[in-house]
Formats: C-alpha cells, structure tokens, sequence
C-alpha cells in the first residue's frame, strides 16, 4: 500500500526503499504530491486567517492600479494655496516606489513668511475610535528655505472651516531637513489634537497645512503620498489560494523531474544500470520531507498570533520593538526548518540511489546533494521559488 511505504520512508529508509524497488508503483509519488499540495494549502489557508494589512483611503493600498493608489497627490485640483502661486502637478520630483504615483504637488509662494495650502472633496471619512481611521500619512519636502519652518500646523476639517481638529507639527519636524523628502505619520483622535467647534472626528472633509519662518523668502513646497490609514482588514484570500496552489503543483512537479533527472543521468555517468522509471518513483517517496514541512507550517500557522502589516512595514520595512522580535523569531524558525528539510531529503535521496546502484556511502551523498542543490537552483530560475 502506498500509504504504508511512505511512512516506512520516513522510519525506515533502507528498508523501504529496497521494497519500493520490488514493485514500484507510481502511485505513492502521486500520494505524496497530494499530501504536500493539500498541506501547503491548509497552511496558507491558516497564515491568511492570521494575516492584516493596513488599508488606505484614498484608495486600498493594495490597489493594483497605480494611478489610483496616491489620487490626491496626483491631481493639483484637489488642492488649494492660499498664499501664493496655484498648485501644480511636478513630475520630476516625486517619491519613487510602487504605492505612490509618478507625481507630487507642488506650491510655491514669493517674497511670503508662510504657506498654507488646502487639500479639499476627499469625501467624508471617518477617524473615530475604535473602528475608523486612525493614522494620517503625508510627506514633505521644501527648497529655498534653510532648516526648517518656524511654526508648522496641520489642521482637520469636520464639515466646515470653522469646525476642525488642530495639531502643532513641531515635535514631528525636529530632525526634518530641508531639500529632502521627510516623512510624517501621524495618530490620530489622541491628546495632542485641539478640537474647535463642533468637529467630529467621525466626519474629517479635508485637509490644512499651515508652515511659517522668520522672514519673509521664496519657498517651494512638494506634498506626496496623503493618506489616512490605521484601518486593519484581512487579506482577500480565494484568488491567491488558488495561484497557490498552482504553485505547490508546480514546484513538487519541478523538484521531483528535475531532481530525477539529474540523479539518472549522474548514477548513469557512474556507470550504473539505472532504470528512469524506478527512479524517478524513488525520488517521488524521497520528496516526503517537503509534505512534512508543509504540515509543520500549517499547524505553527494555526497558532501563532496575528500578523499586521503597517503601511510603513509595506513601503520601507520598518516594523519596530516587539513586532520586529516577533517576525525575526518566525523567519529563524522557519530557516531552520527548511535547513533540516534540505539535510533530511538529501540524506533519503543517498538512501534511494544506494537501494538502487549499490554505490558506496559517500559517493551516495555526493550525488544526491550535489543533485538536490543543482535542481533546486534551476527550479528558482524557473518558478522564482
């Protein structure tokens, strides 16, 4: 049965495989395929059951348009400058990377001691706690003026002008730079903010940056990448499960050929009598260690706490204290895992080439890692795995 010369497979190599060669039968490959496809499903079922990435307005950040993903810094209408020159739309600087557009805003004013610019018609979005959004991102950059501005002020409008939340920047600004592109990612509804009117943090309309310095100068300001986040949402699974799937398919189908097939043309070149079918059903039972991991992955996925991606974590990496522990701690276990996986299948490849060639121990070995690093290097290039 081949259900029972796969678990032999694992307790008792020599021996099973001496057996396999007996009566080889394609079938308990084919069973070990199963078995890995299905557990590789059941674990990527498990991590994105885990898994939350931050969402984004003006549009999710994982639009797959890139012309929707930064809309209001991509259209100089949404905005307003109040003290000088309109806003226009500047193409050659801009932040670079898939999230954002190919443009930023920029605002110029002449001979002026401050700036403030307005961002409008962004809807009504909604910032209370505990359900709405409650992260504001934006980035910013400004030549002609040395240091930084004196006084800098964000406002956010609740309906009207005269309804708003006000925040002082200047905690944020303290190690910006000018001429460069700093970045801001600000809470939302905490202490900090003054609330003025009849604001409500259930209805933020638009937007008001408000910057000043000591004389009066010639500065240009560049805005990119406004977003409102702090949104956690699960991922959209079904699709990707399926593409998974394709994919387990797809590497057990090239590891096991290519494996294969590289050890029948070594034990060949050895001058061994080997038979293309016999080992490649050898192979196929030797390939059990990766439906072994993929089990192992799918029950530490089922345990482990959740996951959430920031929207900084997806654009630049950063993920900080406990989190940062946490992930490190995952991708060492994980590494370890799949370095005993490698060892084990090369040690059960020795023990199907020396049931089937009689070659000594070490030449064994030699073949079948030398083999295994070989295919798996030429299945990378093929399915990028």
């Amino acid at each position: 049965m081949p259900v029972k010369e796969i678990v032999k497979v694992l307790y008792s190599p020599h021996k099973a495989f001496r057996d396999i060669i007996q009566n080889p039968k394609i079938s308990g490959p084919i069973l070990v395929m199963i078995l890995f496809i299905a557990s590789s499903i059941g674990a990527i079922i498990a991590l994105y059951s885990k898994t939350y990435y931050e969402d984004t307005l003006p549009t999710s950040i994982l639009e797959s348009d890139i012309s929707k993903k930064d809309l209001w810094t991509e259209k100089a209408s949404f905005w307003r400058n109040l003290e000088g020159e309109p806003p226009k739309e500047n193409y050659y600087d801009y932040i670079n990377g898939t999230l954002y557009g190919n443009r930023s805003i920029e605002f110029h004013v002449k001979n002026s001691p401050k700036i403030t610019i307005i961002l409008e018609d962004i809807g009504k979005i909604d910032c209370s706690s505990p359900n709405g959004h409650s992260k504001l991102y934006f980035n910013l950059k400004w030549i002609g003026l040395e240091g930084k501005p004196k006084n800098a002020v964000l406002y956010l409008f609740s309906g009207s002008p005269s309804s708003y939340f006000r925040l002082s920047l200047a905690e944020e600004l303290a190690n910006a730079k000018a001429d460069v592109w700093n970045c801001m990612a600000l809470s939302l509804g905490d202490d900090g903010w003054v609330s003025v009117g009849t604001a409500d943090w259930r209805n933020i309309t638009g937007l008001q940056l408000e910057f000043s310095w000591s004389e009066a100068s010639n500065v240009t300001l560049l805005v990119d990448g406004v977003f409102f986040g702090g949104v956690f949402k699960p991922l959209e699974s079904f699709t990707f499960i399926i593409n998974y799937a394709i994919l387990a398919f797809m590497q057990f189908v090239f590891r096991w050929v290519l494996l294969a097939g590289l050890i029948y043309m070594m034990t060949r070149g050895f001058k061994a009598n080997t038979i293309w079918r016999v080992i490649i059903i050898l192979v196929g039972f030797a390939l059990m260690p990766m439906a072994v991991q993929a089990i192992v992955n799918a029950a530490v996925f089922s345990t482990i706490p959740a996951i959430k991606y920031s929207f900084e974590y997806i654009i630049v990496g950063f993920r900080g204290g406990a989190e940062a522990a946490y992930i490190a701690l995952l991708n060492q276990i994980f590494n370890y895992i799949q370095t005993a996986v490698t060892i084990w299948t090369i040690v059960l490849c020795a023990f199907a080439i020396r049931a089937a060639t009689e070659f000594s121990w070490s030449k064994t070995f030699l073949i079948a890692a030398v083999a295994y690093f070989a295919a798996t290097t030429i299945e990378g290039f093929l399915i990028g795995v």
